[in-house]
């Protein structure tokens, strides 16, 4: 026999739970707890009879092997139950440890009654209004009516499906809200009167304490939360002595506030926004003493204005005029500057682009931008938390407000700006979803992925960065491959400040050369195995994580790359749609800004003691979890519709998906690829070519419209995959082999695809995308060589068809043998590469010569009918090719 159980003190989602398990379970017994909560106590008393429970005082002992638990992970003692029974659990507190004997079914939702009805639906089983009800009032008491920040989105499509199946609102709506009993509103104003305030993290924490009223039996969770809503603190802990024991009912409003964690260390459980413990034998002061030492680990450090600020932050003096302040807004997209005052070393004012655009429009282009500056001294400090920039942006109305550095003996006000907080960034780090995992440093995963000499380069460049006050980091697909666990095999660093300082400084240290480019801010360290050695040995000799013997890293390269790249951090500027953009120093967050998607905007800090930082301004690390491709800007594949290949390329490589929205843009910008150069398109077809499956790419390229973008009459054919998947086969094959090595493989791959169109298709798109002439000759003359094998009779000499085949290109013949063009023309092209193009005639040109012929067209034509008449056997040996070559001069005169 089966029971199914949940905690005590139960709430609506616990027994919901029960009231699902039973429907999915209906041979077990849904046993309820000694004690639920009043609201529930209420409910169950309305609406017992069309429901499935049995009360813990009319339960029977019998003998009991199975448990299934819902919304707890806890076996409670209950009479009958075997000692080592069959446990499942349903549940959806995820910090709970497994136990190896039990099965589990705990998944991140707002409420465990959320699960249940996924299950329910699934089998299409169908729910009474009351059983719906109950199942909504679950999902709404655990999510807070769909509002905590624990809701999912599951959560909600479960409540939409309830609606569905009849649940009654109002009902629920009553339930949720039941008036606090006299008893409870005594201890509510006891714990009104003594609720101490704590400030941990600058987080504002309320301890209210209160012994409980005499006689007290109703639940605390209803007085609790009726305390937070009169006091929104960020957490609340409401300790209350009951007889011999304290009881702890704890809520949270923020996610940085895990009250979980506390009620854990308690004995207790919960999950981080509601918690509870009972302390059997504590005592009201000494338990919170307990929670008080508690906090600090409960309480995440708050973000300062240091994790957010961008570097590098743009001022214009107060003299600018107006029109050149309109000019660098245009030019780098900027919604507002911090004015300067360059004399007095100072911020005066912000400038915005409201301001600026009425100004235009009032013909005040040349007119000082102090004339229409919002004025003020307005800053922060690195260390500055949040809340200040809040304050700030609220009672000054600035938008944007400035970082000024806090070391110095110059008062704040006389110092410049050394970067900027925008309402953007503020916005995005109060209220983007916080990350779907714990990992942010990831120094060790590093330290496994890449080889030992890979990782000695990263230690060495990060304390010579750290040494020369720069920041350096690991961007885009490096840190993207990383976190999917696929190992780098080379190393390019951006480098916020100068890259080639950094580069002579590493050079001078261990040797190496230097190869930069002052233009560009870039640098490459060309590393001998001298300088490797030498890296390697200063890494293990300051760093215990460099001590591993070579190769310990998995699937480490064999051989390090020769050279590494060094990149200043940049932003970049698009003058018009498709132009190639002009480009400027920047700080990591402009220069992270500037890529293409958000998968690609993932940086890592390398230097000091920041090494193995995560940095996640975009959301790309919540759109790798979840396997999407989303373009990071909406006119992003305007700026650069090449973005649209690379987009389908990264999908199929990583088996991703490009989310609506993204797709949505590439369809409206796919008229845009019609004005890039032939060149860049080339490449990143080339590019598509060359990846693992080119197939899926290809296939995906012609689904989005990107091939008939080219040329209307040009697609995707399924008959040339298997042309495809041949392709790379030939590297080893004993006959075409060398034909096919001599050639790079994206030859091959371009001409099948074109392969299957009539002209004059396949020399459009050529020209479309410039190819190159040889690749343009050797495409074209396909459709001619078809031709000629089509038309040859069957029982044409060898001669003729060797002559035939002999004005090709080999790798024009190993593309019309890919083809497969039928049996006759296939056997010829093989006897062709195998056999006859190697016969050779015992004639040459000097013996021509030595007869007396002149050079000339003669050569050619002697020479071509002595190979052929050897292919055909009319001359067989020395004799009887001399014998031919004297008829054959005889004709020509000779």
């Amino acid at each position: 026999m089966a029971l199914i159980l949940t905690h005590e003190k139960t709430d609506f989602d616990a027994v919901a739970s029960q009231l699902g398990a039973k429907k999915l379970y209906p041979a077990a017994t849904a046993l309820l707890p000694h004690h639920l909560n009043r609201n529930v106590q209420q409910f169950l008393n309305l609406y017992w009879d069309a429901l499935p429970f049995v009360r813990a005082e009319d339960w029977r002992r019998r003998s009991i092997d199975a448990v299934i638990l819902v919304d707890t992970q806890t076996l409670g003692n209950v009479r009958g139950v075997v000692a080592r029974p069959r446990v499942h659990v349903i549940d959806h507190h995820m910090d709970q440890a497994h136990k190896p004997e039990w099965t589990y079914e705990v998944e991140a939702v707002g409420a465990t009654s959320t699960l249940l009805v996924e299950r329910l639906l699934a089998r299409g089983l169908v729910l009474s209004p009351e059983e719906a009800t109950l199942l909504l009032l679950g999902i709404y008491e655990d999510t807070g009516g769909l509002t905590y920040d624990t809701t999912t989105a599951r959560d909600v499509q479960a409540a939409a499906r309830l609606l569905e199946q009849g649940a009654l609102l109002n009902v629920a709506r009553r339930f949720l809200n039941v008036a606090l009993s006299d008893q409870q509103r005594a201890l509510y104003d006891a714990l009104a009167r003594d609720v101490e305030w704590l400030k941990i993290e600058g987080r504002p924490i309320a301890l209210a304490t209160a012994d409980a009223p005499p006689g007290f039996a109703d639940e605390i969770s209803s007085v609790a939360h009726r305390l937070r809503d009169s006091l929104s603190p960020d957490g609340l802990f409401v300790l209350v002595q009951l007889g011999d024991g304290v009881q702890l009912v704890a809520r949270s409003a923020v996610d940085e506030v895990d009250v979980g964690l506390v009620a854990r260390l308690m004995g207790g459980g919960g999950h981080s926004r509601a918690s509870a413990a009972m302390i059997v034998g504590g005592r009201l002061a000494e338990v919170a003493d307990r929670v008080r030492s508690t906090l600090p680990l409960a309480v995440r450090p708050t973000a300062r204005v240091a994790a957010l600020m961008s570097h590098g932050v743009e001022t214009v003096p107060a003299t600018t005029t107006v029109s050149e302040v309109a000019a660098l807004m245009l030019r780098h997209g900027h919604e507002g500057f911090p004015v300067v005052d360059e004399r007095q070393n100072r911020i005066v004012g912000l400038v915005t682009r409201r301001a600026v655009d009425r100004a235009m429009s009032h013909e005040m282009a040349t007119h000082p931008v102090s004339r229409i500056m919002r004025p003020g001294s307005i800053f922060v400090h690195p260390s500055d938390t949040l809340e200040r920039v809040q304050e700030l942006m609220a009672a000054e109305g600035w938008g944007q407000i400035p970082v000024v550095a806090e070391e110095g003996d110059d008062p704040p006000e006389r110092r410049m700006p050394i970067g900027i907080v925008t309402r953007t960034d503020l916005l995005n780090a109060l209220f983007r979803p916080a990350p779907e995992a714990p990992e942010t440093d990831l120094r060790d995963r590093m330290a496994r992925s890449l080889s030992p000499s890979l990782w000695a380069i990263v230690r060495v460049a990060g304390e010579t960065a750290a040494d020369l006050g720069m920041a350096i980091y690991f961007v885009g697909g490096l840190v993207r491959d990383l976190l999917l666990d696929k190992p780098p095999t080379d190393l390019d660093i951006v480098v916020e400040g100068d890259a080639i300082r950094l580069v002579r400084a590493l050079s001078r240290r261990f040797g190496g050369e230097v190869h930069s480019h002052e233009r560009f801010g870039t640098a490459k360290w060309a590393m001998t195995p001298e300088t490797y050695a030498a890296v390697i040995a200063a890494a293990r000799e300051a760093y215990p994580d460099a001590n591993r013997p070579d190769g310990a890293a998995a699937d480490a390269p064999a051989q390090p790359p020769a050279t590494i790249d060094f990149v200043s951090a940049r932003k970049e500027f698009y003058k018009r749609p498709t132009a190639l953009p002009d480009v400027e120093p920047g700080s990591i967050k402009l220069d992270l800004h500037r890529r293409d998607f958000t998968i690609n905007t993932l940086a890592i800090r390398l230097d000091g003691d920041h090494l193995g930082q995560l940095l996640d301004f975009y959301g790309g690390r919540r759109d790798l979890r979840r396997g999407i491709i989303r373009v990071l800007h909406s006119l992003s594949f305007i700026d650069d519709p090449t973005r649209i290949l690379r987009a389908v390329r990264l999908e199929q490589r990583l088996g991703f998906t490009i989310e609506p929205s993204t797709a949505a843009l590439i369809a409206t910008a796919l008229p845009l690829l019609d004005r890039v150069s032939g060149e860049r398109v080339r490449n990143e077809i080339e590019l598509s070519l060359n990846e693992a499956n080119p197939v899926l790419v290809m296939e995906r390229l012609d689904e989005v419209g990107v091939m008939a973008q080219f040329h209307p009459g040009l697609s995707w054919r399924p008959e040339t995959a298997a042309i495809y998947e041949r392709i790379p086969t030939l590297a080893g094959d004993p006959l075409w082999g060398e034909v096919y090595r001599s050639s790079p493989p994206k030859f091959y791959y371009f001409a099948a695809w074109l392969a299957p169109f009539a002209a004059p298709i396949p020399a459009a798109v050529a020209e479309r995308l410039r190819v190159r002439k040889a690749t343009m000759t050797d495409l074209l003359a396909l459709d001619d060589l078809q031709q000629a094998l089509a038309e040859m009779p069957a029982d044409a000499p060898v001669s003729r068809v060797a002559r035939a085949l002999a004005k090709f290109a080999p790798r024009t013949l190993l593309t019309a043998r890919l083809l497969g063009l039928g049996p006759r023309a296939d056997e010829w092209l093989d006897r062709y590469v195998g056999d006859w193009r190697a016969i050779k005639t015992g004639i040459t040109g000097e013996d021509l010569r030595r007869a007396g012929v002149p050079p000339g067209p003669v050569y050619t034509r002697v020479l071509e009918r002595l190979w052929l008449a050897r292919l055909d056997g009319e001359t067989g040996d020395e004799a009887s090719e001399r014998a031919l070559l004297a008829s054959l001069l005889a004709a020509e005169g000779y």
